[in-house]
């Protein structure tokens, strides 16, 4: 997990804890949601419908042009594992340019 520091107006940090403590969650969970929300097309839920109306309304969300695959077969999976364990490792590679 990664940590974020956004630097940002007193007043906007008085209203996302007042946000926040007004549905019983930290500023980081509320916070992490809302981020979610603006990112994630698949995020379900009336709350993340809200926030991202109002994200959209202030200019905040970006479109998504990224289009979903489908997950490959068991099979091809497997073969692609088994595929990467072959031939040389790089271990031996940048030895050999070291000698």
């Amino acid at each position: 997990m990664a940590q974020l520091t956004l630097r940002v107006d007193d007043e906007l940090v008085h209203q996302l804890k007042a946000a926040a403590a007004s549905q019983g969650r930290s500023v980081n969970s509320w916070a992490s949601a809302v981020l979610a929300a603006a990112v994630d097309p698949d995020l379900a839920g009336e709350e993340a419908d809200v926030l991202r109306e109002r994200l959209s309304r202030a200019g905040l969300l970006m479109a998504s042009t990224a289009t979903r695959r489908p997950r490959p077969a068991r099979a091809e999976t497997a073969r692609a594992r088994a595929a990467a364990g072959e031939g040389r490792s790089l271990a031996e590679l940048v030895g050999e340019d070291r000698v």
